[in-house]
């Protein structure tokens, strides 16, 4: 099952390249012990195939890796995912230890990131970043002359709400911007588990 998704997977994406641009690792972290516990995956986004097909992706990527990877949708109802509050609840009654999130962002001009902004600010709470996020979701719409697409990935430990990894790719002019994603949610759980944050059962 799991090598089907990823063949489909790769025969979507057709060669489209994920270029990580910045990787932090929170100072001191520990391979997560995340075996058999539940993990969340999202896409802050407000086209709902989108997400859907992206959290199912992750969440089977996850799942891959010992853990039990859960897509967002089928814990949160669609009309709260802007509300930090309900989604921290909704999440806690779930079970859920451990969350990614991709975050797609707009960038008319380039963003630096630093090795000190994922621990600054909204980043350094799980449920202040959802807030944030959600209030500020960057639609997938008409393409312009160039468009650079650019995704922020997090994994959150939420027994603490602290980040422990973030990424960040980019693409200039994707093809085709929802198998770009797609492709990502595998690419980002392939790096987790070369960090050592996620590991594929016993070693």
């Amino acid at each position: 099952m799991i090598r089907t998704t990823l063949a489909l997977l790769a025969a979507l994406v057709a060669a489209a390249d994920v270029d990580f641009v910045s990787t932090w690792r929170a100072p001191g972290s520990e391979p997560l012990n995340f075996a058999g516990r539940k993990v969340a995956a999202v896409l802050v986004t407000d086209d709902t195939n989108l997400r859907v097909s992206t959290e199912e992706a992750l969440a089977r990527e996850i799942s891959a890796r010992g853990s039990q990877g859960v897509a967002g949708y089928r814990i949160l109802p669609k009309e709260l995912l802007a509300d930090k509050t309900a989604a921290q609840a909704w999440f806690e009654r779930a079970g859920i230890q451990g969350l990614v999130v991709l975050r797609i962002v707009h960038t008319d001009t380039t963003k630096v990131y630093s090795s000190a902004i994922w621990a600054s600010g909204y980043y350094n709470y799980a449920w202040d970043f959802w807030g944030e996020s959600w209030a500020s979701v960057y639609p997938l719409g008409k393409a312009r002359e160039e468009k650079t697409l650019t995704v922020e990935t997090l994994l959150y430990d939420l027994s603490k709400g602290a980040p422990i990894w973030a990424g960040v790719s980019r693409a200039t002019d994707p093809k085709d911007p929802q198998r770009y994603v797609k492709e990502l949610a595998h690419e980002v759980v392939k790096l987790l588990d070369k960090d050592g944050l996620i590991r594929k059962g016993p070693r």
